[in-house]
């Protein structure tokens, strides 16, 4: 091994092999040329180890993957605080393998390895001390020293002092008596130097083992092993296991234990066998009593040395516990029990039954559970135990009558709650049964009524006074309602009566479900039956009243706004009465000419939608309309509808017009602005007559007519004829009839607003004026300020065209393709018509044909009809 050291021994560089074994010596390195006052030295590389002498020594197998590896050594001085690092670097010897010639030895002298084989220390040695453990020596080397570690648990610091060696001779001696279970080896490091402090040998790595002895004995886990096992179980059933240890050598003798059960309390057959080597008790006796020894306790042994004579032993307890199983039946104490009870007595306490049973009290193998099995057909009587005397109660829990039996005979049987379990070599049991005989005391008793709880029902609104039912009671001794009269006891709901002598109940008011305390429905009423003796009995009537159609079915809101988009209304009507005098409903139209323009469309069971067949005028209209409940009670109903020129019904002022069947009146307010409109349009007319005497009028056109003009038009859509005071009719001319729209003072056919062409002058060639249209020359023509139909069409067609061409194109030349264009026919229409908003709204909706529709269509329209 070659140590080298450089920069201030800051770098050390080692050659080894490629594989290093554990403690492997590496090299030395010279701490105190660095440090000299260190007190810790450490690896930053877990797999070696720093001595106090800087020998380098690997904890575990190294091997060297790589050509370099390196690791630090870490020296510090806590006291100075001063810190140093040596950089150690291993590398890979080089072998390099010589070519031996012929002339060479084959055998060569090598120099003697110095190495004694590892030595053996007894335990607890007794001397004499000190006591010579080995020699180590060396043929070039004087002077020896050593540096030991021991290794062992619980071990903190080496036992300094514990091993010396000679300097001059290499004797290793101990100078006191080691215990094993403390330090099980110690490892000695020994280094052999010459006078001048030379070392001529590789420090040798000395191992003492400490030989064990026999010193501990075995000991128990657990101070009293405890265990538990049915009772009756089968031999080898596991009962538990002990457990011991031993502090000496593991895998020893020293340490091989064997079990033995060495007493057992009772002494009788032994019951229980224990194996020697793993220390389980089982089961030895087939037949485990409870009742008769209820816990075993055994005194158990473990000793070492495999159970030899001469081995350590200990011993322990074990107690074992036997459980309850349900292996003796219960049984009564007698077979015949007798009693007496009272007629009618409820709820009482008649007999107790004891029973015996040998297993352990309080367990379910010892819990009684009575039953009857005989003579207690109609529920009369109940046994229950009493949890504290495991006795069973005999009550009685329904009245008894003398006059039906004088006594009764009931046979009781007991069990366990928990199942029985038959022991071993035994023989079923039968159930233990007693029998109980009850007498019965004849009571004086009062009437009692049958049943006892009456129900009457009465029809709803009956009169006063009808007769609704009887109820009567009976004299329990003779059988029969002679001497008996009723009453009822004041305080409780006053709806009927009942006949003192007979027990007639009849009203004694109108029962109706909409007043007061009958909006129950139903009131209990107490009524008493006294007999000659005074003995009193009690029964109950239940009066229920049953629901009647008394009421009338009423639309709920009667006054609606229809606008212009004609949504149909929703008509719903309630009843107050109940099912089944309440809903469905049905509703008619009474009116034939008005059910000519509306129709009712059904909604659900309560409502209906009312909407018109066509395009019903404007105007209010009251419609007629009956709603029959399911009970046949026909309600009459008007519902007023204002058929209104509106967006919203908020917009409608009430205005309405007259039908010519008189069911639609008009209004003060409507009138009133008829009145004025007709003045309005009679003004203007006036006005205009003035303007068209006094002089021609010059109709004008912007210079700019063609370049994407719209006309002013106040028709927005079909309809209605719409009029309007700005709106004058023009004189026909040539059979051709037209609108002038009137703009300030004068009258023309303005396209927009602004100076431009007349249609007598129009500036720029290629263009024609309205009038050389209609003269057939340039000059323009002056008429009483009118041109026909056709000379407007034929003035204005071809530069509307020109126009349209024009806008077809971009800037480049080329039609634009977000422009409107025609398409050509596509083929035959759709049978089902348009769906769009230029459908025909004057014809009647025509849904005929959801008649023939296939049966996934008909779901889908029933689902839309919901909706």
């Amino acid at each position: 091994v070659l140590s080298l050291c450089c920069e201030a021994c800051k770098k050390v560089v080692f050659h080894v092999p490629s594989e290093l074994e554990a403690d492997t010596l590496v090299g030395r390195v010279d701490l105190k040329e660095c440090l000299q006052s260190a007190d810790f030295i450490s690896s930053s590389d877990g797999n070696f180890k720093i001595l106090e002498d800087g020998s380098v020594y690997t904890t575990s197998a190294v091997s060297l993957s790589a050509v370099k590896k390196t690791f630090n050594i870490l020296l510090k001085d806590s006291q100075e605080h001063v810190q140093k690092e040596i950089h150690v670097s291993l590398e890979k010897e080089e072998k390099t393998q010589k070519t031996r010639h012929a002339r060479d030895a084959v055998l060569k002298r090598t120099k003697r390895r110095w190495g004694p084989i590892p030595s053996v220390m007894i335990e607890n040695s007794l001397g004499p001390f000190p006591l010579q453990i080995q020699q180590v020596q060396s043929d070039t080397a004087q002077n020896y020293t050593i540096y030991y570690s021991a290794s062992g648990p619980g071990i903190d610091q080496d036992p300094k002092g514990l091993f010396y060696i000679e300097r001059e001779t290499g004797n290793i001696f101990a100078t006191r008596a080691v215990d094993r279970e403390q330090y099980p080896s110690f490892q000695i490091i020994c280094f052999a130097t010459t006078p001048d402090g030379y070392s001529p040998e590789v420090p040798l790595v000395h191992t003492i083992r400490i030989e064990d002895d026999n010193d501990n004995a075995p000991y128990f886990t657990q101070d009293v092993f405890e265990f538990c096992v049915p009772e009756n179980s089968k031999p080898g059933i596991v009962v538990g296991k002990v457990t011991a240890e031993d502090r000496d050598e593991p895998y020893t003798l020293h340490t091989t234990l064997k079990y033995r059960i060495v007493a057992q309390n009772p002494p009788i057959t032994p019951a229980f066998s224990l194996h020697g080597d793993t220390g389980v008790i089982s089961v030895l006796l087939p037949q485990l009593d409870r009742e008769l020894v209820p816990s075993y306790t055994l005194l158990v042994e473990v000793r070492d040395m495999a159970g030899q004579p001469f081995g350590l032993c200990t011993t322990g307890t074990v107690v074992i516990r036997i459980e309850d199983t349900n292996d003796n039946a219960p049984s009564f104490k007698q077979t015949q029990y007798e009693t007496r009870v009272e007629e009618n007595r409820v709820n009482v306490e008649i007999l107790r039954v004891s029973v015996i049973d040998l297993d352990e009290p309080g367990s379910p193998g010892s819990g009684a559970v009575y039953e009857i099995i005989r003579g207690n057909d109609d529920r009369s009587f109940e046994i229950t135990t009493d949890k504290n005397t495991n006795e069973g109660i005999l009550c009685v829990v329904k009245g008894l009558d003398y006059e039906a039996a004088k006594q009764r005979v009931l046979v009781i049987a007991v069990n366990n709650e928990a199942p029985y379990m038959l022991a071993p070599h035994s023989q079923q049991v039968t159930q233990s049964t007693s029998s109980v005989t009850v007498h019965v005391l004849d009571v004086d008793e009062g009437p009692v009524f049958k049943p006892c709880h009456f129900r009457i029902d009465v029809k709803e609104c009956e009169d006063i006074g009808t007769s609704i039912g009887r109820y009567i009671a009976e004299d329990p001794e003779t059988g029969n309602s002679e001497g008996i009269c009723y009453r009822i006891p004041p305080g409780q709901c006053n709806w009927i009566s009942i006949d003192e002598k007979s027990g007639e109940v009849r009203t004694i008011k109108v029962l109706d479900r909409d007043v007061g305390e009958m909006r129950r429905g139903q009131c209990n009423i107490t009524v008493l039956a006294i007999d000659r003796n005074g003995k009193t009995g009690t029964g109950t009537i239940q009066v229920v009243i049953q629901p009647g159609n008394k009421n009338h079915p009423r639309i709920t809101t009667t006054e609606y706004v229809m606008c212009r988009d004609r949504k149909p209304i929703c008509l719903t009507a309630e009843d107050g009465d109940e099912s089944p005098y309440s809903a469905p409903f049905v509703y008619r139209l009474t009116d034939r000419s008005l059910a000519s323009m509306w129709k009712l469309t059904r909604h659900n069971d309560n409502s209906v939608y009312l909407s018109p067949k066509g395009d019903v005028p404007y105007g209010i209209y009251r419609i007629p309309i009956t709603v029959t409940d399911n009970g046949g009670k026909v309600g009459e109903n008007y519902v007023t509808v204002n058929v209104c020129d509106c967006a919203t019904p908020t917009e409608c002022d009430g205005e309405s017009r007259q039908l010519a069947n008189g069911n639609v009146t008009l209004g003060i307010w409507a009138i009133l602005a008829m009145i004025l409109g007709s003045l309005l349009l009679l003004l203007i007319l006036i006005t205009i007559c003035g303007c068209c005497g006094a002089g021609v009028m010059h109709r004008q056109v912007t210079d700019d007519c063609a370049n994407h003009n719209l006309i002013i038009s106040n028709t927005e859509a079909p309809g209605e004829e719409v009029m309007d005071q700005n709106i004058i009719p023009l004189q026909n001319t040539n059979d051709q009839g037209g609108y002038g729209i009137k703009t300030g003072d004068q009258q023309t056919f303005e396209m927009v607003k602004g100076r431009g062409h007349t249609l007598e002058s129009v500036k720029g060639g290629g263009h024609q004026t309205l009038g050389s249209v209609k003269e057939g020359g340039g000059q323009p023509m002056m008429d009483t300020c009118r041109y026909s139909y056709s000379e407007w069409h034929n003035f204005t067609h071809p530069r509307l065209g020109e126009k349209v061409h024009l806008c077809r194109q971009d800037e480049e030349q080329k039609h634009s393709e977000d422009y409107l264009l025609s398409y050509n026919y596509e083929g035959k229409g759709s049978l089902a018509g348009s769906v769009g908003c230029c459908s025909d709204q004057h014809e009647e909706e025509a849904l005929d044909f959801l008649d023939q529709l296939e049966p996934k269509f008909r779901t889908l329209a029933e689902t839309c009809i919901k909706r």
